[in-house]
């Protein structure tokens, strides 16, 4: 039996089954094999995912906060709220020669006014001036008054002669031609309240209104200026 046994071939059939089963035992084995490795594989990468997803959320919204902070230090910047270094725009050449019209206007407006004011000081000035120069000159002629008429009074009694008397003419011409003093007053002038001071007063049929009769001392006037009335007797109308 044995030897018979021995001496004969395993089927062919059965030889294929056995080595089938074999391979779907081993192809089974890896195919497990793979799936442990990849449930591994995937529980790793969730992990990680998991932690580095955790990790960059804080990174993710200081970018997104430092994203905004430049565009709010820009806002500020521009806006003029507290940015110290913004600039100003630069003004158009219309702007700038509109400014300066405006300018060249105000200035001119000034020196006008400056001109006004220096115009209407000198005028002022010059106007002061002449009443000082004439107040002093009405002040030394009516000091020299009294001289003039003792001069008058000589004269008409014959006494003003030889040298006295050329320089008693010399001063009365010098005061005439430079301080235009003009001696006035005489018997038939009209009587003017302005000009005489009348010391006497009488009717007379001969006169239709009130004229000098007598010039009892001979009035002075500087131009416009009496510095003395004369004083007269006047007649007057019945």
């Amino acid at each position: 039996m044995s030897n018979e046994n021995d001496g004969v071939t395993p089927d062919a059939h059965l030889v294929d089954a056995i080595n089938e089963a074999m391979s779907e035992a081993a192809l089974v084995d890896d195919v497990a094999a793979a799936a442990a490795a990849s449930g591994q594989a995937s529980e790793a990468g969730t992990g990680t995912g998991a932690g580095v997803g955790a990790g960059s959320e804080p990174e993710d919204v200081a970018a997104a906060d430092g994203a905004g902070e430049p565009g709010d230090a820009g806002e500020g910047c521009c806006s003029g709220d507290g940015g110290e270094g913004a600039v100003p725009a630069e003004p158009s050449l219309e702007e700038q020669l509109a400014a300066a019209r405006e300018e060249l206007a105000r200035a001119r407006a000034d020196h006008f006014n400056l001109s006004q004011e220096y115009s209407n000081f000198v005028r002022r000035s010059r106007a002061e001036a002449a009443a000082a120069k004439a107040a002093g000159e009405h002040a030394l002629l009516e000091a020299l008054v009294p001289v003039l008429d003792d001069i008058h009074l000589a004269r008409e009694h014959g006494d003003l002669t030889g040298p006295v008397g050329a320089i008693a003419e010399k001063l009365e011409h010098v005061l005439a031609s430079r301080c235009e003093l003009e001696r006035f007053g005489a018997a038939g002038d009209e009587f003017d309240p302005t000009q005489h001071e009348a010391l006497f007063a009488q009717p007379h049929p001969e006169v239709s209104v009130e004229t000098v009769h007598q010039v009892i001392q001979p009035g002075y006037r500087a131009g416009q200026k009496v510095l003395r009335a004369a004083r007269v007797a006047v007649h007057q109308p019945e």
